[in-house]
């Protein structure tokens, strides 16, 4: 991100810290229209996402400031989608690809940083904070909360530190 951030390209910025606030699929994000986007609520409505299916994801209050700002821009130029190019079409899902690609080669990454990526980070650090499946579930738009098994997969070194901070509770 901090590579993002130094571009100083504030489209960029905004588009990245949605796919990492919202947890929305790339075929997701490039649908979103601004009257989808409800900033009182800090919610941003997902129109037949996979499968289909609507559902709501949130976004942070402290992002809602640039959010609205960077919706009226596009507005005032005529457009709808929340990311959309010059011409007033929808960002394709390959373009929002080679915008990551970008960011990862500039910060001499060996791999490139999918969207898909941005989901899992989001999503398995929600879970790192012990928020339950439950809650997460409709976010995510997973059909199950065995879905989400895929995001508790922590590392042995996670897994090593939760365990050093709790053996001493053990009562043997």
């Amino acid at each position: 991100y901090h590579t993002v951030w130094q571009s100083r390209n504030m489209l960029h910025v905004v588009l990245i810290k949605t796919l990492l606030y919202t947890g929305v699929r790339v075929s997701e994000l490039i649908k979103i229209k601004i009257s989808d986007v409800d900033f009182t609520r800090c919610q941003i409505r997902i129109i037949e996402g996979k499968g289909k299916k609507d559902r709501i994801v949130p976004f942070p209050n402290t992002f809602k400031e640039i959010l609205a700002i960077h919706a009226d821009s596009i507005q005032n130029k005529g457009g709808n989608y929340l990311f959309e190019s010059s011409w007033k079409k929808p960002y394709t899902d390959r373009g929002i690809r080679k915008i990551l690609a970008q960011y990862t080669q500039a910060a001499g990454m060996d791999h490139s940083i999918s969207p898909h990526k941005l989901r899992h980070f989001l999503f398995t650090w929600l879970k790192k904070q012990r928020i339950e499946d439950a809650l997460i579930q409709p976010y995510s738009g997973h059909e199950s909360r065995q879905s989400l098994e895929i995001y508790s997969k922590l590392s042995i070194g996670d897994a090593q530190k939760e365990y050093d901070t709790v053996i001493g509770k053990f009562p043997v």
